[in-house]
């Protein structure tokens, strides 16, 4: 049986689902003892984690210090930046715009201030996916994109066993990281009363030619929620069944 913060999420999810896609797997899990209160279709498949990926790499960058508030620091957009996102990603840009309009080139800067060994390291504490951040294949290119339809996979249920433990304050980072990346999540209050914060994230696989694949594409929602003295985290995979000319 559905619960109403279940059939809530899922109207959420289902207002940015392409037509021709399929739900690959929704779960709702507990977040006190990890239990999948709801829990539908294969939800052990990794994909790649396309922009959800923001959540982790927000922790790692609040642990290191490379970012400090949800407003520091405050980037300027230059000429060569990846500039795919249109106007939004034109701009100065904080953590919290970062998060918001999932600017790429500002993950881009960030990776490349930790380098691939410090984050390799961070994702295989946090039992991440496969925590390979290594990009395509023959590339050198993991730091611009390991986990834009790349080598970085993920499964749903890996997705909340890592929300939950991040919220439990059961990752390797110090606890005020765990506060200042929810405070550049964004957060909708629903009309059953639960807070909801999440994350999307949407990418296309590359051809072996480099091309992207948009027969092929993966979106995400991924997040948590919080009603009086109970909170959940939630994961819910599509995938595209007919190529999407956007």
């Amino acid at each position: 049986m559905k619960t109403p913060l279940f059939a809530s999420l899922s109207v959420i999810a289902l207002l940015a689902q392409p037509v021709h896609a399929k739900t690959v797997c929704t779960v709702v899990a507990d977040t006190a003892n990890g239990r999948a209160i709801s829990k539908t279709g294969d939800c052990d498949k990794r994909v790649t984690p396309a922009s959800t990926f923001k959540l982790a790499l927000a922790l790692v960058g609040f642990d290191s210090g490379i970012i400090e508030t949800a407003s520091a620091p405050k980037l300027p957009f230059k000429e060569g930046y990846v500039d795919w996102g249109g106007d939004r990603w034109r701009q100065d840009t904080t953590p919290k715009r970062w998060m918001k309009y999932s600017v790429v080139w500002y993950s881009q800067h960030m990776t490349r201030r930790l380098g691939a060994a410090v984050i390799t390291d961070y994702l295989n504490r946090f039992d991440y996916g496969n925590a390979d951040f290594s990009g395509d294949k023959g590339r050198d290119n993991g730091l611009e994109r390991a986990w834009i339809g790349s080598s970085l996979k993920i499964s749903p249920m890996e997705q909340v066993r890592f929300l939950s433990r991040m919220l439990n304050r059961d990752l390797p980072v110090r606890p005020n990281a765990v506060d200042l990346t929810a405070s550049i999540v964004e957060a909708v209050t629903l009309d059953s009363g639960w807070l909801v914060r999440g994350k999307t994230g949407l990418a296309y696989t590359r051809r072996a030619d480099g091309g992207v694949d948009r027969a092929r594409g993966t979106g995400w929602f991924v997040g948590w929620a919080v009603k009086g003295d109970r909170q959940v985290v939630f994961a819910r995979l599509i995938q595209d069944e007919k190529r999407q000319s956007t």
